[in-house]
């Protein structure tokens, strides 16, 4: 990843955790608590790719399973956001530009009922079934809900930023497009000095065989005249 990439990835994913943990885990929701740190690999998978939403997802995963007061296995959240990453990065636009907003909250959506049934099933496999006695189906909906009411503040937001740091690369693919092509500006020029070379040579050679033909042409009108 860039140097740009990673200090923005890293100053997102430490902002969100900060707000995650101490201010929406304290506001004692019914169901599930609203995912910022998932928003967030969300809005930069969706510029990144999936490559850079797979990378960031596995960081800032594994940043929420050391952080206190994680009660869970070192790990498991880092699966969980890589796999996330890497498929919401799959959706990336081609241009880079979002035609609608109703693809992101699908994506939004889908991660975070794809997260939670994913963070539970890992959850099963090492004995911990807390989902169990929660309920998971109220689980699935409100942290569907709260994320799907969140990501309007959050995502737009984070991909604007992402692109910044990119530098816009559709305008310097414009801008690339528009400038002049230096090295066939040289080239030409470089053939229209030897092409003109060439013809200041054919026409020197021109005048230098017209003064023979005309030095010849004398010297045999001499000779009859004598």
């Amino acid at each position: 990843m860039r140097v740009n990439r990673i200090l923005l990835s890293s100053s997102l994913v430490v902002v969100a955790l900060v707000l995650q943990v101490s201010v929406l885990a304290r506001l004692h929701l019914p169901g599930a608590v609203p995912d910022l740190l998932l928003l967030t690999v969300l809005g930069l998978a969706l510029v990144y790719g999936h490559v850079g939403g797979a990378l960031v997802g596995f960081g800032a995963g594994l940043l929420a399973d050391l952080a206190p007061p994680a009660d869970h296995a070192a790990g498991r959240y880092a699966l969980v956001l890589c796999v996330i990453g890497y498929l919401a990065g799959l959706v990336k636009p081609e241009n880079g530009r979002l035609k609608s907003a109703t693809g992101p909250m699908v994506v939004v959506v889908v991660a975070a009922i794809g997260s939670t049934l994913l963070y539970a099933g890992v959850g099963a496999l090492v004995g911990d079934t807390a989902a169990r006695h929660v309920g998971l189906g109220s689980l699935l909906f409100t942290a569907a809900l709260y994320d799907l009411l969140l990501a309007p503040f959050v995502v737009p937001g984070i991909m604007a930023l992402a692109r910044r740091a990119e530098n816009d690369p559709l305008a310097e693919t414009n801008s690339q497009a528009k400038k002049p092509n230096i090295s066939s500006g040289w080239l030409s020029g470089g053939t229209g000095l030897r092409i003109g070379g060439q013809r200041g040579g054919l026409g020197g050679l021109k005048v230098k065989a017209g003064r023979a033909r005309t030095a010849r042409a004398g010297r045999i009108k001499g000779v009859k005249r004598l």
